[in-house]
């Protein structure tokens, strides 16, 4: 196939894209078995979205795959957002991965003078304080703590990322790497004021609310509400009558929508309603 062809939208495709309003939502690319969604993609430019799809060599191979193309209107980014998220982990599709699983969340937590990791199953994200960074998993999570103390030259001992010869400082220590705490140069509640303030930035925000709030956007003179309990996106309605018949309570944290949701809700940049 010469480049001519590659980059040709093809023919059968074309209808459905000539439909679709430039507006924000949701699309997919169906494949040919069983109508299967191939790629979950948003925007808050539809059409304008879908047809840049042959950029690359890979989506016009993908697009060379797909029978159909259907949309889902939003009134707003964040609902587009929301619903990517959403669809992606329920229905799995080939050509997204980012978004594809349900992953094991782990975070860091502060123990005395060390640091721990702890677990999403474990504890709800959502409200337990002091928790600071998202990890797929433990090692991320120790990569990023070895990280954090190479920085601020804290002391992988105190920290509890390896033991310490009794009345001996730490081999960091002896190559100016570590500040010293191991050894007496600096004292613990020294190395413990840096640790925390370097950790702050990575702070997980607690849920700033009572229970599940409506988030609402508009495009024009249509309104969604986006239901949201810590940080779960629950889903959309057109008035706030409607909310009864979704379920109000959050199954567990959710990593994409604290990403998506937690500059918005807590820079009070959008518009939020209290649910009955």
């Amino acid at each position: 196939m010469d480049a001519a062809q590659l980059y040709e939208y093809p023919s059968h495709l074309r209808e459905a894209v000539a439909g679709m309003p430039d507006a924000p939502g949701v699309y997919i690319f169906h494949g040919a078995e069983g109508d299967l969604p191939l790629y979950i993609g948003k925007s808050i430019r539809l059409r304008s979205r879908v047809l840049s799809h042959l950029r690359t060599p890979d989506e016009a191979r993908m697009l060379r795959q797909t029978q159909r193309i259907s949309h889902i209107r939003t009134t707003g980014e964040i609902g587009a957002l929301l619903l990517e998220a959403q669809l992606i982990k329920q229905q799995h599709p080939l050509f997204n991965q980012k978004l594809r699983r349900q992953r094991q969340l782990c975070s860091l937590r502060v123990q005395g003078a060390a640091v721990e990791v702890v677990y999403s199953k474990d504890i709800n994200f959502a409200t337990e304080t002091d928790l600071y960074g998202l990890y797929a998993s433990r090692h991320s999570a120790l990569e990023a703590l070895r990280q954090l103390a190479d920085d601020q030259r804290l002391c992988y001992g105190a920290l509890g990322l390896e033991k310490l010869a009794q009345g001996r400082g730490c081999f960091r220590a002896q190559l100016h790497q570590c500040a010293g705490v191991c050894r007496g140069d600096e004292t613990p509640q020294a190395h413990q004021q840096r640790l925390c303030a370097a950790l702050e930035v990575l702070r997980i925000a607690c849920w700033p609310y009572a229970g599940a709030v409506g988030l609402v956007e508009r495009y024009g003179q249509e309104q969604q509400i986006h239901l949201i309990h810590h940080w779960h996106y629950l889903g959309s309605v057109s008035d706030v009558a409607q909310v009864g018949r979704l379920h109000q309570v959050a199954p567990g944290f959710d990593a994409d929508g604290y990403k998506i949701l937690c500059r918005p809700l807590l820079s009070g940049g959008c518009e939020v309603i209290p649910l009955p």
